[in-house]
């Protein structure tokens, strides 16, 4: 099973990987929900969990949330929202539309660890 981080920040993404290495998953990577639909269409089936940034150029995050959720194919992977959008409204809608974790930025390393296992559960969700 693999990780996937959809974000456009190449330092977000690689602080992502190296939490995932460190917890033994692969880490793929999209820039944008273009890139993550265009991976996902050839390697969905390795994916177990979907680590996504609200703010992104081209459809946001709620968008791709939207999209993968409505697709037979991607609907079951779960979804973590990543972002700096810690309003309450954002989290609503997320959760509204199928995320069911949601992680702010910034964030530290054991915390996310944390978060990670628990989206796939195997920890304690709180």
């Amino acid at each position: 099973m693999k990780l996937l981080t959809i974000d456009d920040s190449r330092t977000l993404r690689n602080i992502i990987k190296d939490i995932g290495n460190k917890l033994g998953y692969e880490v793929l990577e999209a820039e944008h929900g273009k890139a993550a639909f265009k991976l996902l269409l050839q390697r969905a089936d390795e994916v177990g969990l979907i680590l996504l940034d609200w703010n992104m150029p081209g459809m946001n995050g709620l968008e791709v949330l939207k999209t993968l959720k409505a697709a037979d194919a991607w609907k079951h992977i779960p979804v973590m929202m990543v972002t700096t959008e810690g309003e309450k409204s954002y989290i609503i809608e997320a959760v509204r539309n199928g995320a069911i974790q949601y992680v702010t930025k910034p964030f530290t390393p054991e915390n996310m660890a944390e978060k990670i296992k628990e989206s796939l559960g195997m920890g304690e969700i709180r």
